[in-house]
């Protein structure tokens, strides 16, 4: 049996063309969310709209500090694990769960994959750097989704056996349901205008700190002076940014945290995006629309040299929006294999390494 642990929603998105994939094999899977992230939009809707498969097991640990929360999924998982005796274990992206689960499957002498292996920021302030890096060290099977990854495992002595460039399952997801991204559908839910940019900041380094945050509240006003901004607030940053006066603006609208669906929907339909998020940077990519990401780094550089994003400070994103609102949308070249068979890649290399 392979176990398939998630903690995210963004985990969901990345696992589907991998689970769907594997299910083509005959082998028993079984997905296991930690409820690390509770998310009401992760409702019977989601998993239906997106072909996503429904978890069979919720351990619901919830929210804490690092240590409460990794700690909390530890001892779950472990009483999963033995329980169930899965062959292997799946594990995606960079949150709590995904070193939770490495830990333990890697003491209980379970094999883990890792999907998203080898991405790098080189910022260990980042929980989610120290994540990766551990994560990759205790896998057996590494996943990459950008050529560049490659390089950062083999400096830190990964085996080239381990390694497995697949491509971006995440982009899978997207570009199996582009037809359920409809722009105008949310642009009548929401009453947006024909033009507009949409923001989302969520980083502890953006929103922790009261000055820092007040500080680009000041910006994203200013951005509001050229185009309508569409923020949908992420729970962790809204009494900050609220505090600071973000809904101040006229051209600033504030949502509730959107479901997947209509979240790319508002993305693919903006003239601009601002965020510190991984994971839009490389919906972007995708979809062509202008990113600037609001982070000194970042662990996704393929969406700079084959994407559209652009990193910036709180100094210089409003002329930089200002340059992309002028120049609009232009035809770049995908990052390689984001080709919409991620998926398939990985559950033959899974396939062929547990017969082997």
């Amino acid at each position: 049996m392979i176990a398939h642990v998630l903690g995210a929603r963004p985990n969901f998105v990345k696992a589907a063309p991998v689970i769907a994939a594997l299910s083509e094999t005959g082998r028993e899977q079984r997905v296991i969310h930690t409820g690390q992230h509770y998310d009401e939009r992760m409702s019977e809707v989601f998993f239906r709209d997106l072909g996503l498969p429904e978890p069979d097991v919720n351990l619901e640990v919830g929210s804490g500090s690092h240590a409460v929360q990794t700690a909390a999924i530890m001892v779950a998982l472990e009483k999963e694990f033995i329980e169930r005796s899965p062959e292997l274990v799946m594990v995606y992206g960079d949150v709590n769960s995904t070193i939770a689960a490495a830990l333990v499957a890697a003491k209980l002498h379970i094999p883990v994959a890792h999907v998203e292996a080898g991405l790098r920021s080189f910022d260990m302030t980042m929980p989610e750097e120290v994540n990766r890096r551990l994560v990759d060290q205790l896998s057996n099977l590494c996943f990459v989704t950008s050529p560049e990854a490659v390089g950062h495992l083999a400096a830190e002595g990964v085996d080239v056996d381990r390694v497995h460039f697949v491509g971006n399952p995440m982009i899978d997801t997207l570009l199996s349901h582009l037809d359920k991204f409809d722009t105008e559908a949310v642009r009548r839910s929401y009453d947006l205008p024909e033009r507009y940019a949409v923001a989302t900041l969520h980083r502890p380094a953006n929103v922790d700190d009261p000055e820092i945050a007040a500080g680009l509240v000041k910006r994203l006003h200013e951005i509001a002076e050229l185009v309508d901004v569409v923020m949908p607030v992420h729970p962790r940053g809204r009494k900050v940014l609220t505090d600071a006066g973000l809904d101040a603006h006229p051209r600033v609208r504030l949502l509730e945290p959107l479901g997947y669906v209509e979240f790319v929907a508002a993305v693919r339909g903006a003239a601009a995006v601002v965020t510190d998020s991984g994971g839009v940077q490389e919906e972007t990519t995708i979809l062509g629309v202008p990113c600037l990401t609001l982070r000194p780094n970042t662990e996704r550089p393929i969406t700079i040299t084959h994407g559209t994003n652009r990193l910036v400070t709180a100094d210089d994103v409003v002329p930089a929006v200002a340059e992309a609102l002028a120049a609009g949308r232009g035809e770049r070249e995908h990052p390689p294999l984001w080709d919409g068979h991620a998926g398939p890649r990985i559950a033959r290399v899974v396939e062929g390494w547990l017969g082997g």
